[in-house]
Formats: structure tokens, sequence, C-alpha cells
């Protein structure tokens, strides 16, 4: 039984202040030419997405690159709207009772580097994202472990075969992050290689980067989709700082900052600029965590991470950071909008988010009581970037003191941030994300899973591994969802393994005469920028 999909809501445009004049996002024939210039609010830990979990290496890197499917740009709101990139025609049924997925990859698809895209790159992509050698990182393993095996029968042909049918096996391919690498790369240079080095087949081709400061594309004339890219190429420029890309884009250095901005930044870039820039707004499927390292004591004892949870009052602090942050939403592990997330109720039933909040930090004392910690002290590891990584972890700090925890916090650039959190491990609590793609909560859920592949927090947990399967292999969405409820609960109230904040709100603006681009539900969709363009008539 294939999984039950609910579209989430369209991204729609909207003025933010009053007296703005809202351009309209209808359908125009794109114009060629000229240079996008864009923020990205974070610098590049790797130019490997496949071990990544952030923005920082999609929105500079991904126009790159290709993918076998990808979600419809014209449509990238939508959950279930997948359309081929290098694969040819249309996405494939599966047959063999949903067991079975047979790809066709497209002719004359190559490689910057002149070489031929064949299935045979494809299958060695697949390969390196679910079976990873020892020792290889693979951020999203766990989303694939519905399938059984990957072949290329021939150059031309992919055959993914699973234990068993998932609903969740298709959305999990269209992962902006699986970008197809070529065989002969993998074979003679190393599965490290694609950390310092590109070799795409998408739309840009590589130029440049100069370190902390820009990515540099340029138009690939022999792009696989004709007619495609429009723009002669792009700069990414790297600006942690929210205030410079604010001024880049109110300066019309940049056209764009395609993560999104705090309604107050977006309404002051509306007053200052009116027509001249244009909103988008949409349900971000992502989620600020924080990672507890049980590696370490006492954060191996769940009374002492139980309390870290029923100290955050995640009812109020949705009042006051929903004003001056990206985050705003209440919820759990699944996308607040999708079927199978929790209601406001149910939430309410978890440690951490009971209604009563004195009750809740008198529970939290008596705990760390218990465990002999009430006076624990320690560091919370953090991004260097404001939205909302430094926001909501000097919210998390006072919430912690209310129940007398004193905790400091270790603030770093991006890349010795996941080099703390991924590589040495040693940190006490670390801020974390959970931010995926294409809604799927089947996949998604996967983070809280100990053996993950993006799962730092250094425990086992059989019963929650148990679950997991039980819930991957269930094709009833009501089942689905009562299985959900029970994971839900081990993963957030009895066993506290990854502490949740707030889900995020995503709102854009971008530079009136940027047209093409469509917002969705995610920071990482549509990134590839082969359908966007520049109104000369508006610059």
């Amino acid at each position: 039984m294939r999984f039950n999909y609910r579209s989430v809501a369209a991204a729609v445009a909207l003025g933010c202040a009053v007296g703005t004049t809202q351009t309209a996002l209808a359908q125009e024939t794109p114009q060629r030419g000229g240079i996008l210039n864009f923020v990205v609010p974070s610098t590049i830990p790797s130019y490997d997405a496949h071990r990544e979990t952030t923005f920082g290496v999609i929105h500079p890197m991904a126009p790159f690159y290709s993918l076998l499917i990808r979600v419809n740009p014209a449509n990238p709101a939508s959950p279930t709207d997948f359309v081929c990139d290098v694969c040819d025609g249309t996405v494939p049924e599966p047959t063999d009772g949903g067991t079975v997925y047979t790809f066709k990859i497209r002719d004359g698809v190559k490689f910057h580097d002149g070489k031929p895209l064949d299935a045979y790159d494809v299958k060695a992509t697949y390969d390196k994202i679910i079976f990873p050698p020892e020792g290889v990182p693979s951020s999203r393993k766990a989303f694939f472990s519905m399938v059984d095996a990957v072949e290329a029968p021939d150059a031309r042909t992919v055959v993914f075969k699973l234990k068993y049918p998932s609903g969740a096996f298709v959305p999990a391919l269209a992962t902006p992050f699986n970008w197809i690498y070529s065989k002969k790369d993998l074979d003679e240079h190393g599965y490290e290689w694609h950390t310092k080095n590109i070799n795409g087949s998408g739309p840009f081709l590589f130029v440049q980067e100069q370190p902390g400061a820009f990515v540099e594309g340029k138009r690939n004339p022999n792009y696989h989709h004709e007619g495609r890219p429009y723009i002669d190429g792009f700069k990414a420029i790297q600006a942690p700082k929210m205030a410079v890309n604010l001024q880049a884009i109110r300066g019309d250095r940049a056209a764009a900052q395609f993560r999104g901005f705090p309604p107050k930044a977006v309404d002051d870039l509306v007053k200052a600029l009116g027509d001249k820039i244009t909103v988008q707004t949409s349900d971000w499927n992502c989620v600020l965590l924080t990672t507890i390292n049980q590696n370490r004591k006492p954060f191996d004892d769940a009374r002492v991470r139980r309390a870290l949870t029923l100290a955050v009052d995640r009812w109020g602090g949705s009042q006051y950071l929903s004003k001056i942050a990206i985050v705003k939403t209440v919820g759990g592990v699944a996308f607040p909008n999708h079927p199978l997330a929790a209601t406001s109720e149910e939430l309410q039933q978890l440690a951490g988010y009971y209604p009563d909040l004195e009750k809740s930090r008198e529970m939290a004392r008596k705990l760390l009581a218990d465990a002999g910690q009430s006076n624990l002290k320690f560091e919370l590891n953090n991004r260097g970037v404001d939205q909302p990584y430094k926001v909501v972890g000097t919210w998390l700090i006072d919430q912690w003191k209310q129940v007398g925890l004193d905790v400091t916090q270790r603030v770093q650039p991006s890349g010795p941030f996941y080099d703390t959190l991924r590589k040495k491990r040693d940190f006490d609590i670390s801020m974390d994300f959970n931010c995926q793609s294409v809604v799927n909560p089947i996949a998604d859920v996967t983070k809280w899973l100990g053996s993950a592949g993006n799962n730092f927090g250094g425990y086992e947990d059989p019963i929650l591994e148990e679950l997991y399967d039980n819930l991957a292999r269930e094709g009833d969405p009501a089942k689905q969802r009562k299985i959900l409820r029970q994971y839900e609960e081990r993963a957030l109230s009895d066993q506290a393994h990854l502490l949740v904040t707030l889900w995020w709100n995503r709102i854009t603006a971008h530079r009136s005469y940027f047209k093409g681009w469509k917002i969705s539900p995610s920071h990482y969709l549509d990134q590839q920028l082969d359908n966007v363009w520049l109104d000369k008539s508006l610059m």
C-alpha cells in the first residue's frame, strides 16, 4: 500500500507592510542573460552533499550537479510531484508488488569533465549513499532502509530492489542532496575527493570559490535540459551575519537570500523598497534541536535528559521567538502540517509539552536532585549563524537557568561547529537540526535513531529501532500514525534523546526582478537555478 500524502499548502506571495505593491508570481516569458548574485548566510563545511546536512553546501553548490529525480521546479511545494532529471521520461511506477523501480537514464548527459553520465554512475552514487563503506559518512543512509540492492544491468538502466513496499522511497530518492557523482571519480580518487572537488552534470560550471567570500558559476552550454539555464552565471556570496544579508539585498548587491528572514526584518525591507521586493512565505520542514552527548556523564542518565526538556517553555517560546526569529510552531518529530504529526492535545501528553509550566519545572528540579545534578554545569555548542541558532540558543540557556542549571555557550563558525558535532564529538550538548526537503515523515524521523548517519547522540535504543522498522513496513496511514506516537513518546518523552525546540517559519524576500523561483517547505529544494531568470525591465 502506498503512503497517502496530503499536499502541503502551496507557497504564496504577500506584502508585509501597508502600501506595499506585491509583484505577482505569474507565468512570464523568461529572459536570457545576466548574473544572479545571492547571499548564503553560512560558510561551506565541505563540498560533499552526501555527508552534509546544511543549506551552506546546497545553495552555492547544487547548481553544479544533477539528480536522478527531483521535486518539480514548477511546483516545489508539493510533496508528491516528482520529475526526472537525468532519468528519461517520467518517474516509473513500481513493479513486483511495489518492490522494484526501474529507471532509464537519458542519453546526452555529460559530466563537466566531458565524460558521459550513465547508469553505472547513478548506481555508484546510490551505493555510496545507501551502502557506504566503513568510515564513509552518509547522512541519509537511514532514509533507504527499505532498499535491498541497486543494480545497473546496462549503461541505460538502473534498478532499485526494495525489501518491502514503501511510500517513503520515491521522496527519499528525490532528496536534493543526492547529487550524481562520476563512478570514475569515485574509483580513481576515493570517497573523500568530493569534499574538496567538483565534477557535476548540472546547469552551471564551477568557476571558483574564494573561501569565506563567494562561489562563482557560469552557464553550462551542454546542459541536458534544452534551453536552460536562462542566466549566464551566478555568484553565491557567503555572509553568515543576517544584517549583512539584509544590507546586500537592500543595496542591490544581491537579489536574493533563499533561506529566510524573521518577520520584522522583512517588514523593514518592504517598507524601504516597496514593490522592488517580492515576499513569499511557507511552512518549513525544519526543526531546531539539541543533541545530547550520551557518551558523557551525566547525560547518559535519562533523568537528566528529561529534566532538560521539562525545563523548556515551548508554548510561551513560540509566542516570543516567532516575532524575532525564523521559528514558530510547537511540534514533535513530524512536520506539523502533516496528517502523521501529533495534535496539540497529543503533544501535551509529552514531557516538555505539558500545559502547566511550573509543574514541569518542579518535575525537572526533582529529577535533577534524584540524579545528584541539581547544580549541573555544562556547555552548549552552537553555530555562528544568527537565525535561528544564536537567538534560540540564548533563549534556551535562560530556560535551563530557571531550574538551576549553569550553562555557557560556545559559538563557532559552521565548519568548526560541524567538526565538534560530527567528528570530534567533544561537546556536552549541541544545537542541531532536522531540516529535510520533501515532506516525508517516515524518512524524516530517522534523525532520532541512534544508528542514523545524521544522529550524533552516541546512544543505542533497540526499542526505538524496532518501532521504526514497524513504521517503515506499515502501509496503513492510520496504523502508521499510531506507531509514530509510540516512537515519539519514547524518543522525546521517555528517553529524551534529542530535545526539540520549535519548528521553523519560512519567509523569503528577494528583488522583484528575480523571477522563476518559487518558495517551498524546504530551503534545500529547487536550488539548481536552471529555471530562474532576471527581468531587465525591473533592474
